[in-house]
């Protein structure tokens, strides 16, 4: 395939890497882990509306780890204090069929300055039956109401989506969440890198890459694509790995879009290029 390849200059926050969410995990102690390496910090995810709640009840009951709080909007103002002194802005990743809970969220989000981000990621099967995760990609107007609520009631607002889902046009649907008030998309590549660059070019969004983050090579290939971050989901507490990605992301930025000692990535972002597009690890 042909395409441009401009680099975004600009990172979408300082340092270029996010935490993603990692469900019953990722609690404000989860973010002081890798703070000092990381821009923003997702935490949760948490289901916040009855619906999604059931689900997640019947995912713990088949040994998935959730969070099931009494009060979620508690929980979500609770674990957002508790990131205060941290170097790092934090997020909270929300499931929800229901508008009034995730009005509640991002009002509780936006006094602590943090991302409100929607889920529309999660493929467990119960979650996508209740209405919520994955489901919502193939239901844009539900997902874009969800984005003016959350814009409305919250600050800044995220939408964590996934590749390669049949039927879903990831361009379009960026266009339309950033349209309702999203300002980042937190997208998983899954198994198409190259979809990074048709949604940063498609719509006035940006754009977070997610999938197999660990190393030099995948930091180059999602920020070459027109990434404004990057983010690391499994290995987002271990300091060796968000080292070696911090310090990628950072030096791609600051060389103007490619890395001072290798000339290629250099030449990859800043003309025009013919390639074909391999798979992801």
């Amino acid at each position: 395939m042909t395409r441009d390849n401009t680099p975004q200059h600009e990172p979408a926050f300082n340092p270029p890497v996010a935490l993603a969410s990692l469900s019953g995990r990722s609690d404000a102690e989860w973010a002081a882990t890798g703070a000092e390496y990381a821009g923003v910090a997702f935490l949760g995810g948490i289901a916040i509306d009855e619906a999604t709640r059931e689900a997640a009840r019947a995912m713990v009951d088949r040994d998935r780890t959730e969070y099931l709080p009494a009060d979620p909007t508690a929980f979500i103002d609770d674990q957002l204090a508790r990131t205060a002194d941290l170097p790092v802005r934090p997020g909270f990743n929300v499931r929800t069929v229901a508008l009034p809970p995730l009005a509640e969220a991002a009002e509780v989000c936006r006094r602590h300055d943090a991302i409100l981000e929607i889920n529309a990621h999660c493929r467990q099967t119960e979650i996508c039956a209740a209405g919520s995760g994955e489901s919502l990609l193939t239901e844009p107007d539900r997902l874009c109401e969800q984005v003016a609520v959350a814009d409305e009631h919250g600050d800044a607002v995220s939408v964590k989506v996934r590749a390669e889902v049949p039927g879903v046009d990831l361009p379009a649907l960026a266009r339309r969440v950033a349209d309702a008030g999203a300002e980042y998309l937190h997208l998983d590549a899954m198994d198409s890198e190259a979809v990074v660059g048709e949604v940063a070019g498609a719509a006035d969004i940006t754009v977070i890459a997610n999938n197999e983050v660990r190393d030099r090579a995948s930091v180059a290939e999602y920020l070459s694509h027109g990434a404004g971050a990057v983010s690391v989901g499994r290995p987002s507490d271990d300091p060796r790995v968000l080292s070696r990605i911090h310090s990628a992301a950072t030096e791609w930025f600051d060389a103007d879009g490619g890395f001072r000692d290798d000339p290629d990535t250099r030449t990859m972002t800043n003309i025009e290029t013919t390639q074909t597009i391999g798979g992801g690890e």
